[in-house]
């Protein structure tokens, strides 16, 4: 009912009640009820006098401050859960509305408590590095020629969580490879580093996490396994996965959204927003998609589509790591190979991700440390230098570089080798059942 109809209304109800004799309250009771106000003005008068809406307004205000209060307080319960306990605590003791509020105080005092316990982490520091995973075992594991493939280089989705429930029970953390160092730029841009040991919650122990090569040319669509990345209808980055009606599903798939899936609920999983380290090599395209005028008619469309992930998966907490345009054995490249390598490299996968500073070597295979072919690595801006040591971690941080060694889980170590993550999980607890 329009205001003006329903102040004629109340006109004509007043009047018919003033001429029957009644009370101002049984009046007040039947115009509130006429018009549907009842019960909701003082003595179901029928409109708001001033005191009323003082009233209103102050019970409106006080709702305002409450929700604003309840919100800054959940605001600052996510940062401390993800261990931003400085921020956390700026947040709480800068707001106006939480001034006096008594739950402020104890969270600040809590938050601060937490911060003061982090302890200097001076133990070995492990890298677990991960590929694709199959999401599907009947279809993948068929015994057809691709079985081997992804039997022998993936673990199955069921795997991966099992080894995260494990790593987060037992205390790990993940971190960002950059905490590992202090650098200094010179007024040249020449970066120096220090070797920093990490603060971390007390209890916890830091880990490192990385994905090998993440360009999806080894997979065949419909076998189980997802085949590319994408974002989601809610701007996410979700893996594209063909279930076995042949329907195309976006979602928990594949090692990035699944590792971001449990962050969600279990947000002390990830110090400060550490995620992991996504290597990408070029020549087979990056994320799924072909990315070069001669291997796609769609090439600029799937450039378009990679730099929106890969800006995506930054925002997130992802970092980007080089593995060359080839995936060759830089060990064995000769010095002009191997900078044909990297330039291209950067010139087609590192145009669409960004700049980095990491480099995970193929197959492990390093360069000779004290040749130029070393010197080149630094030179194009790689100090973030990562090998492979199947089961040992190594940790070495000079002024020119940060050197570091990870363990690559595949189905084929994990049945030919248990014994090589022993330190992490139990081989035979996490194994799925399509693998024993």
């Amino acid at each position: 009912m329009s205001g003006k109809k329903k102040a004629i209304l109340t006109l004509v109800v007043a009047a018919a009640l003033l001429l029957c004799g009644c009370s101002r309250s049984v009046r007040n009771y039947q115009i509130a009820e006429c018009i549907g106000t009842l019960g909701k003005y003082e003595n179901n008068e029928p409109v708001e006098t001033p005191k009323m809406q003082a009233e209103r307004e102050r019970q409106e205000d006080e709702a305002a401050l409450a929700k604003s209060q309840e919100d800054l307080l959940a605001q600052a319960e996510d940062l401390a859960k993800a261990y931003h306990y400085e921020e956390a605590i700026k947040l709480l003791e800068d707001s106006d509305d939480l001034r006096e509020d008594e739950r402020a105080a104890e969270a600040i005092v809590d938050y601060q408590r937490e911060m003061d316990s982090m302890y200097e982490y001076d133990g070995a520091i492990g890298h677990l590095c991960f590929t694709n995973l199959v999401a599907d075992t009947d279809r993948a594991f068929d015994g057809d020629e691709y079985a081997p493939v992804y039997r022998q280089n993936m673990i199955t989705l069921e795997e991966f969580t099992n080894i995260l429930n494990t790593l987060y029970e037992s205390g790990y953390i993940l971190i960002d490879i950059h905490s590992l160092a202090e650098e200094t730029k010179s007024a040249d841009g020449e970066v120096t580093l220090e070797e920093r040991k990490p603060r971390i919650p007390e209890g916890k122990k830091p880990l490192i996490l990385s994905i090998e090569n993440l360009t999806y040319d080894s997979v065949r669509n419909g076998d189980g396994v997802a085949t590319r990345l994408a974002l989601d209808k809610d701007g996410n980055v979700g893996a594209v996965y063909t279930d076995e009606g042949g329907h195309d599903l976006v979602g928990a798939y594949d090692v990035v959204p699944v590792l971001e899936q449990f962050i969600a609920e279990h947000p002390d999983f990830s110090f400060q927003g550490a995620r992991g380290i996504i290597a990408l090599s070029g020549a087979k395209g990056a994320f799924g998609y072909a990315i070069e005028e001669e291997s796609s008619a769609d090439y600029k469309e799937n450039q378009k589509k990679v730099k929106e992930i890969a800006d995506k998966l930054r925002e997130d907490g992802w970092t980007f790591a080089t593995e060359g345009y080839g995936y060759l054995e830089m060990g064995n490249l000769t010095y002009e190979d191997l900078r044909e390598d990297i330039i291209k490299w950067q010139d087609t996968v590192g145009a669409l991700v960004g700049e980095c500073d990491t480099l995970l070597y193929p197959s492990g295979s390093e360069v000779d440390y004290s040749t130029e072919k070393a010197a080149l690595l630094i030179n194009q801006g790689y100090c973030y230098l990562v090998g492979m040591w199947s089961d040992n971690d190594y940790l070495e941080v000079n002024p020119k570089y940060l050197r570091q060694t990870r363990r690559t889980i595949t189905g084929y170590v994990l049945e030919n080798y248990p014994g090589n993550f022993s330190t992490y999980f139990s081989t035979s607890a996490i194994l799925d059942d399509a693998r024993k």
